[in-house]
């Protein structure tokens, strides 16, 4: 099975220690092991916020804002590389070519972001989009997609399962609410709608649950299923 897995920066950071980080790898490496080809894209999480805006109050512009928050992507990439046992031998694939090049070579692929104006919640569905990918999996640090901000609301309410265009709605909606937190950004979710993927959304803060999702299809996130829409 092909399969993209989106790490968020605040799962993966050299802050939370490097046992999460051999973790992470190590699921990589087993279902690498049980055949699947896993691509992996790396958030960049505080630090990379961190950078971005220490650079903000020196006057750089957002594009040069967006390449800072690149390249701590990109560092987060090179250090689950350096924690894998299996991998492309490469440094983190820079496009989106190379990405699929690596996972036909060696069935596994490791990159950070690519373009400005797009976060490595984008980058992983179009990916996974490009590769043909059989499930997208957003390893965030909420459970699932709920209707309001959990945080704030005890009353919020997690879907169980989406169809790809309410997926869409439900961030819109969310977005328009000032300083409720999407699980997703917008443009992925168009992204899983064009492309009518099949994802799942959920807590991974625990690599293991990960794994489960893919292995097993057991998890306690939020399913995006795609149907005829």
């Amino acid at each position: 099975m092909q399969v993209v897995i989106s790490v968020g920066g605040s799962i993966l950071a050299p802050g939370n220690g490097p046992d999460q980080i051999a973790a992470y790898a190590d699921v990589v490496d087993r279902l690498a092991d049980a055949g699947h080809s896993p691509g992996v894209v790396v958030g960049g999480g505080g630090v990379a916020r961190e950078y971005i805006e220490t650079g903000r109050e020196l006057g750089a512009n957002e594009i040069e804002l967006d390449a800072i928050g690149i390249a701590v992507t990109r560092v987060n990439a090179r250090l689950l590389l350096a924690a894998m046992e299996r991998g492309p031998g490469a440094p983190p694939a820079s496009t989106y070519e190379v990405a699929q090049r690596q996972l036909q070579r060696t069935d596994v692929a490791v990159m950070g972001g690519v373009s400005p104006g797009h976060t490595t919640d984008a980058v992983s569905a179009a990916l996974a989009e490009y590769v043909g990918a059989d499930l997208l999996v957003f390893a965030t640090s909420v459970e699932g997609v709920f209707d309001t901000d959990p945080n704030v609301d005890a009353d919020a309410t997690k879907y169980e399962e989406l169809r790809p265009s309410e997926l869409v709605d439900v961030i819109v909606s969310l977005e328009m609410n000032a300083g409720s937190p999407a699980p997703v950004d917008l443009l992925a979710a168009k992204l899983i709608q064009r492309a009518g993927l099949h994802a799942i959304v959920m807590d991974g803060s625990d690599s293991e649950r990960v794994l489960r999702a893919v292995l097993h299809d057991e998890h306690e996130g939020t399913e995006i299923v795609p149907t005829a829409e």
